[in-house]
């Protein structure tokens, strides 16, 4: 099973980096995770119109001038972890709800009426309210209506990713939050996701399980972001080696306001956002990168093209959200509101091809 290294030393190890570390990482054919750690340090910031530049050629020759849109779908907010940055933790107060089965197709066919094809299921973490069952009833009512189903749920053994696998699931999004070790330990403050080493080994199972798609990241905000991005790499790294097969992607999730009013430990800027997405372009030309709603919309738009392969758009971060506009009870607060109309309209502008289709489930081999 995968180990993460020491944190402290990947934040060591990119102090270290110098302007010639930068320079000789900038124009490599192949990037190790040496040459990730100069692209993530201090030293690289003056280099950043370089990075930019690279990773829009690499972008461009490895996905073409697409970008790929989906939406989230908020099942459930009930959780039984106390994490001290998220809106749906145990101890806030907030209003809780659990769509059935019916109320989560009713919000899905909203969004296939709305354009969307890929869409993404999101609960907070208890068992007793979103289980295997359960998302497997939903995955059978929807797999026939979407290209691709992909799912955010807690961590699941290996028998019950492969059931959902079989029940039309294609992808599982899991992400560590913090490599840090002891930020992880301060900020999960009670729950199963308080098990460092369980949450780190889910994307193996969910590989080993069948998935087509797996994706990692971390949220921006708690520990040293540039330590972060070297652990993702590392993460990464492994996961291509043990299961060369699965496709991977990356999402950059940074903190926004939410219930409980947790501040950010860590400052994370626009501009360390871009260094860190940069990087892991050129360090991993073949991953996907995923930019949220999370950020403004001026942002995600100067974006385009330089790096992120798939974006959300029209997002509600509550359940019920779509079919009901007096929502309450959100994880987060969204910082691009517009629809997908409209981040279609500006992403043609701008040169590039919108996909809401770019996979059919008639290509999976069971």
């Amino acid at each position: 099973m995968y180990q993460s290294p020491d944190f402290k030393q990947l934040s060591e190890q990119i102090k270290l980096a110098t302007t010639a570390d930068v320079e000789q990482a900038l124009y490599a054919s192949r990037l190790n995770l040496s040459n990730l750690a100069a692209l993530l340090s201090p030293a690289a910031e003056p280099y950043l119109p370089q990075m930019a530049a690279r990773s829009s050629k690499i972008t461009l020759t490895r996905f073409g001038k697409t970008t790929q849109l989906y939406a989230p779908i908020y099942l459930s907010n009930y959780c039984t972890n106390r994490c001290a940055y998220c809106g749906f933790s145990a101890d806030n107060l907030i209003k809780r709800k659990c769509l059935t089965i019916d109320e989560a197709e009713k919000e899905a066919m909203i969004l296939h009426e709305r354009g969307f094809q890929h869409i993404l299921l999101v609960s907070g973490e208890a068992e007793n309210a979103v289980d295997v069952e359960y998302m497997e009833a939903i995955a059978l009512r929807l797999r026939d209506k979407f290209a691709a189903v992909s799912i955010e749920i807690q961590p699941m053994s290996t028998e019950h990713y492969h059931r959902l696998f079989l029940a039309g699931i294609t992808a599982v999004a899991v992400y560590q939050e913090t490599y840090d070790p002891d930020i992880y330990k301060q900020v999960h403050l009670s729950g199963k996701k308080r098990d460092y080493a369980y949450r780190l080994e889910t994307p193996a199972r969910v590989a080993e399980a069948g998935m087509r798609e797996v994706g990692i990241g971390a949220l921006l905000g708690l520990a040293d972001w540039r330590a972060e991005g070297l652990a993702i790499g590392h993460h990464l790294n492994w996961l291509r080696k043990e299961f060369w097969s699965t496709a991977f992607t990356i999402s950059f999730p940074r903190m926004r306001p939410a219930a409980g009013e947790f501040e950010p430990l860590q400052i994370v800027t626009e501009s360390n956002l871009s260094q860190l997405i940069f990087a892991l372009r050129l360090f991993d030309q073949d991953v996907g990168l995923i930019v949220s709603t999370r950020e403004e919309a001026r942002y995600r738009d100067g974006m385009l093209g330089l790096g992120p392969t798939r974006y959300s758009a029209g997002s509600c971060t509550a359940p019920g959200g779509y079919g009901d506009s007096d929502h309450e009870g959100e994880q987060f607060s969204v910082g691009d509101n517009r629809s997908l109309e409209e981040v279609c309209t500006v992403i043609k502008a701008k040169g590039f091809d919108p996909v809401c289709k770019d996979w059919d489930c008639t290509f999976q081999t069971i």
